[in-house]
């Protein structure tokens, strides 16, 4: 009895907080699914806000589930590949550009890739929508494998399974809790939900992920959820790092007009 008193009196031990390597500056978007709107008008701000901040070693994460959903899949693809191109940027391979890769081999696969928003994807390639509705699977099928180029399935399958830098882990949906980061398994990258989300032990790392949509993005001990469901909230959110600081930028629609904002995380 006497050592559970002095236990539950005894100080808990204090993690410091996460960091990112010196000089260096971080800044992961969330899920974006087609939202070129939100994307241009968010990589403005991040481009601005790392300019006014001064000289560092900048790197932009993509969460993944670039695709899918929103009205402009094939557009986002543009704009991060050309992002890519000018600076560094690293891009996460989610759940719905796995199963868009698959698609184009398996009828079964394409057929649930039409159930998530798939559909959307191929409408923004130069695909003649009434064609599409009107065909039948094997048919819809062909119309994508003819329609995507192959530069855009080439850079789809340069995306990465993880990124870690510093104290940070970042990954599409989670991980395993209780698994090192080189065992887990892709399944669980881009699509765990439990036990991950409820888990709240340390890591090894603070994981910024996405996958999860939550009205808020969501700061926890051991986690930072960063899907704001642009697709269907119109709001698409980043999380900005540097030493020990952490804040959020995030663009929001409404009725047809973009705002901005940055605050403290």
């Amino acid at each position: 009895m006497l050592k559970k008193i002095r236990q539950l009196w005894s100080p808990k031990e204090v993690r410091p907080l996460p960091e990112v390597p010196p000089g260096e500056r971080l800044y992961a978007i969330g899920d974006i699914h087609g939202r070129l709107d939100l994307l241009t008008a968010l990589a403005a701000e991040i481009e601005a806000d790392d300019a006014a901040r001064g000289p560092a070693e900048t790197t932009i994460v993509l969460l993944g589930d670039l695709i899918d959903r929103g009205p402009a899949s094939a557009e986002v693809l543009a704009f991060a590949r050309d992002w890519r191109e000018r600076r560094a940027v690293r891009l996460i391979c989610g759940n719905h550009e796995e199963k868009f890769l698959q698609s184009f081999d398996d009828l079964d696969i394409f057929r649930n890739f039409l159930r998530y928003g798939g559909d959307e994807t191929i409408l923004s390639y130069p695909v003649d929508a009434a064609t599409f509705r009107t065909a039948d699977f094997a048919e819809a099928q062909a119309l994508m494998i003819e329609a995507v180029p192959g530069a855009d399935i080439e850079f789809i399958g340069s995306f990465e399974d993880f990124v870690a830098i510093g104290d940070y882990l970042f990954v599409h949906a989670g991980i395993r809790p209780g698994t090192a980061i080189e065992a887990q398994s892709l399944k669980d990258l881009r699509w765990i939900r439990e036990p991950f989300l409820s888990h709240s032990g340390w890591h090894g790392h603070m994981v910024v992920h996405g996958h999860s949509i939550s009205a808020e993005p969501e700061m926890n001990a051991n986690r930072i959820g960063i899907d704001t469901g642009a697709y269907m909230s119109g709001r698409l959110t980043a999380l900005a790092l540097e030493g020990g600081r952490r804040w959020l930028i995030e663009t929001a629609e409404h009725d047809g007009a973009i705002s901005v904002a940055t605050r403290e995380a």
